[in-house]
């Protein structure tokens, strides 16, 4: 949605003891279906209307090849629904505002154009999800004059969300032929658009029986990613979706980034929740940015000064599929305008495209750091040296082990982590090898920076 839901999730944070912090159980077998391809996916998410002067399905299609040289999976397109008129915010609107949740909106071109831009997509191997509004529509959406009775209603006056968000009107969910609507039309995008999931926006004001019901019918048609825009609503996981958003760990990055003194056990408790709160193969999605994030609370440069590269070198290897936003890979650093037209600068050249190509290639590459039960779970490590977070992941054979400094100085830490982390490495810096001989690793770790030892090479 276009602005933070209170999901700011108030964890408690542990201070670790000696050696290892801590060691979580391998995650169980799903009972809800992962496509095989999402198990090492990360996904890029798709901003139309501000992708281009045109703002189009036609226009965005020539970034695809660019695209898939950065190495992403999945493509989650925002809402690319027609935009109510009525109690319009701006002079676009919110595409959270859906006129019609069969159609597409004119400004981004036609069905055929979405068609054909979603053939393509599969054609270079990406895969497909569609932002869903579920909880509210515009005041205009075709099913307001016919069916008032699937809206929620006060002394017979249908009600928006809440006073914030006025521009849409509240769905009744005790309504059973809304319900079936809904799920229809999300059917439709997967038997006539072949769409291969979808990001589903608020999801917590929606009932958690809609979604497993919504899933249950979606997955009889082919296997899908379901993505809960929500986080600490663990019944959520149970059979309705795959993931959800790790909002917690973006505000404890947020907070660190702009501590006086941080250290390294802030983390600890939020970073072992992205293993321990996602059993049966389920995952967060981790990021630093987003829609909501650029255009409401800042870009990441603004909310992490100093610390983008860092947290993201986190973000990308702790568990969790990584989220890139629609122009973060070439370091825009503007805030979008939400309800105007806004365009994103596409530098011809950014060191941050390189930086997030490696990234994305030692993501896909070594299976410790893949999704769900598919990856490892996270170790973290109490250090000689409390300005560097460490952790280590490992499945099978494939192993990892990350130092984040936190400081402006160069920083040397020492970790036990065991005999099962002897053998050899490349440094993700320079490709070199290292070789562990011992049951405790010392890291010297740059200023600002971070070391990551792989098994896999990740160029």
């Amino acid at each position: 949605m276009r602005k933070i839901l209170s999901i700011w999730l108030v964890l408690v944070l542990s201070v670790f003891g000696l050696g290892a912090a801590s060691v979580l159980p391998a995650q169980a077998t799903s009972s809800r279906a992962l496509p095989s391809w999402a198990k090492n996916a990360s996904i890029y998410e798709v901003n139309i209307r501000a992708y281009s002067s045109e703002g189009t399905f036609k226009a965005f299609q020539k970034h695809l090849p660019r695209l898939k040289k950065l190495g992403v999976k999945v493509l989650w397109f925002m809402p690319i629904h027609p935009i109510s008129t009525t109690h319009r915010n701006g002079s676009l609107g919110s595409p959270y505002a859906v006129n019609d949740y069969k159609a597409v909106n004119p400004d981004m071109g036609t069905d055929a154009d979405f068609k054909a831009l979603i053939n393509a997509a599969h054609a270079s191997g990406f895969k497909v999800i569609l932002d869903w509004v579920a909880n509210h529509t515009g005041w205009d959406n075709v099913w307001m004059a016919s069916h008032r009775d699937w809206y929620t209603q006060i002394n017979g006056v249908i009600q928006p969300p809440n006073r914030d968000w006025l521009d849409v009107a509240d769905l009744n969910y005790s309504n059973a032929n809304m319900r079936a609507a809904m799920i229809d039309a999300m059917k439709y995008w997967v038997t006539e658009f072949n769409v291969d999931g979808f990001r589903c926006d608020y999801a917590n004001g929606v009932p958690t029986s809609f979604w497993e019901e919504a899933s249950t019918q979606l997955q009889a048609i082919k296997p899908m990613f379901m993505l809960a825009e929500s986080e600490g609503y663990p019944d959520e996981l149970e059979s309705a979706f795959n993931g959800n958003y790790a909002w917690n760990l973006l505000s404890q990055m947020n907070n660190l980034a702009n501590s006086n003194a941080p250290a390294a056990w802030y983390l600890g408790g939020t970073l072992d929740s992205l293993s321990s709160n996602y059993t049966n193969g389920t995952f967060p999605m981790t990021f630093i940015t987003n829609h909501d994030q650029n255009s409401w609370n800042g870009t990441e440069y603004e909310r992490l000064p100093g610390f983008v590269k860092r947290f993201s070198a986190l973000y990308f290897t702790v568990p969790g599929m990584p989220l890139i936003y629609s122009g973060q890979e070439v370091g825009f650093n503007r805030r979008l305008q939400f309800f105007e037209k806004d365009e994103i600068n596409w530098l011809s050249s950014s060191s941050m495209t390189s930086f997030y190509t490696k990234l994305i290639a030692l993501k896909t590459k070594n299976p410790a750091l893949w999704n769900g039960s598919a990856g490892g779970p996270i170790v973290q490590y109490d250090g000689t040296n409390d300005k560097v977070i460490t952790y280590s992941r490992r499945k099978g054979s494939s192993k990892v082990v990350v130092a984040i400094n936190l400081s402006s100085t160069k920083a040397k830490t020492t970790i036990a982590t065991g005999s099962s982390f002897k053998g050899s490495y490349f440094d993700y810096t320079n490709g070199s090898k290292v070789t562990v001989s011992k049951n405790s690793i010392t890291l010297s770790v740059p200023a600002g920076g971070f070391v990551i030892y792989s098994t896999a090479k990740a160029n």
